[in-house]
């Protein structure tokens, strides 16, 4: 071996070392990196002010992934019963399989509250805070396929990588809590449909992207597993992670601009501090008895009351997937599915409204439920592979269907837009998804036009080059 090899630091020219030098300085900044007192400068995570006063600080997110029929659910058609078994009056629109003749709702509508909001006969629980629902009748997508879609409803854009809505926030607003993510997402039994894309940071720093939580397990060490270390106090894990973080700054000076790097300094630094709060956050048995019966025990319960502690517990967007896979996707037997799914998640969603409302956290925390697009009215014709030869379910719909939200700044009672007499598109102030998001945002206190990161040369933004605030719904 020659003294060559024995050298561990190579000969670096003046304006490397110039370089390095400059990086020093950095290093030195990044080593109170993750103090309480960091300044947005030097933590990412940490709270940052909006563009102007918000009406929302935090979103949860609840995403009943595969599509809900709107004229099922929240869009009242009795032309549909009148029709049923008929050709419906209208050019079809192009869907993604053949459809035939108007297939009536099988679930009857009622008024609720003093708004006298109609809600399907699914959604009883749901139903007791009509007064504090807004509902848009007119939303519209791109396309009736379900990846391109989720996407687009997660991310903006149906087909190029790019941040989750969750992720835009985080990086917009940080987190009020530096002990839990900014951004999480819950789903239970395995991922959805286009899998971790739907929370993905894309090109903005990875800190940004959501965690995911397979929240079908009840005990704590499965929920959030590998959080705590059984084998060393905290301490010592303090002391063993002062010496990685400075290993790490080492091997940052060289590789300046690795925001990889950078995010998996935080990710060191975040599982070190979530000991202290993450079992509190997702243990739902320190909650009394009554508020866990509210919710329900059951799967949707938990992981919908969970949500509920973490925005409590200042974390700024939590989505809550319905299940893997795509579950709403009724292609057959509709009024079984629905029935069942509504059942699965009505009691978690109406307790959630009722408790955020009686703790005075409904009024800056926007609630959204919805799909990635609707059903159509009319009925989907046979198909090998797609609907087992059955005639009673729907086929996906991008050119009018439904969502609601509520509190953060909306009206409550509320119903904006609306679809043809029969559902099939919205025809009324319609909402595209950039829209939607550019409203979002602007709950948030942000000019969905001025929240860009530059990246490959030009600003990105959420929106793209689209989007309208929707201020008919702002309250």
């Amino acid at each position: 071996m020659n003294h060559h090899q024995l050298q561990t630091t190579p000969v670096i020219g003046r304006r490397d070392f110039l370089n390095r030098v400059g990086m020093g300085f950095g290093a030195l900044a990044a080593s109170t990196l993750f103090n309480d007192n960091a300044s947005a400068a030097i933590n990412p995570l940490s709270v940052k002010e909006p563009h102007f006063p918000a009406r929302a600080k935090s979103v949860i997110h609840l995403f009943m992934n595969g599509g809900p029929s709107q004229v099922d659910t929240f869009d009242p058609k009795p032309e549909l019963t009148k029709y049923h078994g008929k050709k419906l009056p209208i050019g079809y629109l192009k869907t993604e399989r053949p459809t035939g003749a108007a297939l009536k709702s099988p679930f009857t509508f009622k008024k609720h509250g003093e708004s006298g909001l109609e809600i399907s006969e699914l959604f009883p629980n749901v139903a007791k805070s009509a007064d504090d629902l807004c509902v848009i009748r007119s939303m519209h997508a791109d396309v009736p396929n379900h990846e391109p879609s989720l996407l687009l409803m997660n991310c903006g854009e149906a087909r190029l990588i790019r941040p989750s809505v969750g992720s835009w926030i985080s990086y917009g607003l940080g987190t009020e809590n530096q002990n839990l993510p900014g951004f999480i997402s819950m789903c239970p039994g395995g991922y959805p449909i286009q899998e971790s894309q739907n929370w993905q940071a894309g090109f903005l720093p990875g800190t940004y992207q959501g965690t995911y939580i397979d929240s079908k397990h009840k005990d704590i060490d499965k929920l959030i597993a590998n959080i705590e270390n059984k084998h060393f106090p905290l301490e010592a894990q303090r002391r063993q992670l002062d010496l990685l973080k400075r290993l790490n700054l080492r091997h940052q000076e060289m590789r300046p601009g690795d925001t990889q790097l950078e995010s998996r300094l935080h990710s060191f630094e975040l599982a070190y501090r979530m000991q202290l709060d993450a079992t509190d956050a997702f243990d739902i048995k320190r909650e009394p008895e009554n508020i866990r019966k509210l919710y329900g025990e059951d799967t949707h319960g938990r992981q919908t009351l969970i949500a509920r502690r973490l925005v409590e517990r200042g974390v700024r967007y939590v989505q809550l997937w319905h299940g893997k896979g795509q579950p709403w996707d009724s292609h057959d037997d509709l009024e079984v599915n629905h029935r069942r799914l509504a059942r699965e998640s009505d009691k978690a969603i109406g307790a959630l409204l009722i408790d955020l409302k009686q703790r005075g956290m409904l009024e800056d925390t926007l609630v959204i439920w919805g799909g990635e697009f609707g059903r159509t009215p009319a009925v989907e014709m046979p198909k090998p592979g797609s609907n087992a030869g059955k005639i009673n379910g729907r086929d996906h719909n991008h050119w009018g269907f439904t969502m609601w939200m509520a509190g953060g700044g909306v009206k409550g009672g509320h119903v904006h837009g609306s679809t043809d007499e029969f559902g099939f598109k919205a025809i009324k102030d319609r909402v595209h998804v950039h829209d939607l998001h550019a409203t979002i945002l602007h709950l948030l206190g942000f000019d969905h036009e001025q929240l860009t990161y530059r990246f490959a040369g030009r600003d990105f933004r959420l929106t793209d080059v689209h989007g309208k605030v929707v201020r008919d719904i702002i309250a």
